[in-house]
Formats: structure tokens, C-alpha cells, sequence
């Protein structure tokens, strides 16, 4: 009862927001989310019970097109749940620095994939930065 409540007075209380959820677009999301966690959760404990598999850490920029504020933490936060990478925060020129297991995978094109999906899934636009 008391988190019913307490999350009704959280929603009267935020401000408004510039989201317009489409909610086959968030399953799709989630399904994709849950997929994706399976399979790279496989990958990272292969690459620890097998030593030979490469590992090239390091980090890697990407220009996030979101704008800076609630859209742009939600894109870091969906990111940060993904194994195999861990987004620590922008750079000098803003773009957002993710440590990765191998800088040889294609990141930056994968990135871009989820902030377009998640774009999608809650009505935002993104920004040609």
C-alpha cells in the first residue's frame, strides 16, 4: 500500500516529461533487452572460463544524440545493464565514454542501434550531434 502510494505521489509530483511511450515499441524493447543480456551474460562468463578467448579492453566514444537530461540518463542506464560494457560518463567534447571487454567489437554501431530503439519506444528525437 505504501509504495502504491508513494508512486502516485511520485508521478503527481514529477514534471512533465516529453515522452510518449508507444507500448509495442517498450515490449519490443524489453524482449530485445532481455535477449541481449542473455547472450552477452553467455559471452562474458565464456571469456572468464576461457582464457584464450580475446579480451582488448578499453574505451570507446560515442556522440550521444539524445539531449542532455532524463532521455540521455535512460539511454546510460539501459547501457550500463548490458554485460560487456559499463558507460562511465561524457568526455571533454560530450560524448559518452563506455568501457568495453573488447574494443574490437562494433560498439559504436551497437550503441547507436539501442539509443534508435529506445528513441522508438518512448517518442523521443534525437539530435544530428
Amino acid at each position: 500500500l505504501a509504495a502504491i502510494a508513494a508512486t502516485a505521489l511520485s508521478l503527481r509530483l514529477l514534471p512533465p516529461g516529453d515522452a510518449r511511450p508507444h507500448p509495442l515499441a517498450l515490449a519490443r524493447l524489453a524482449l530485445r533487452f532481455l535477449r541481449q543480456s542473455v547472450v552477452a551474460g553467455v559471452d562474458v562468463a565464456w571469456r572468464a572460463l576461457r582464457p584464450s578467448l580475446p579480451l582488448r579492453p578499453g574505451f570507446v566514444r560515442y556522440p550521444v544524440r539524445l539531449p542532455p537530461g532524463s532521455s540521455r540518463d535512460a539511454f546510460t542506464t539501459l547501457t550500463s545493464l548490458l554485460p560487456g560494457t559499463v558507460p562511465t560518463g561524457p568526455d571533454e567534447s560530450g560524448a559518452l565514454l563506455v568501457h568495453c571487454l573488447d574494443v574490437g567489437q562494433p560498439i559504436v554501431a551497437q550503441l547507436s542501434v539501442e539509443e534508435s530503439i529506445l528513441c522508438k519506444a518512448m517518442g523521443w528525437e534525437r539530435t544530428d550531434a
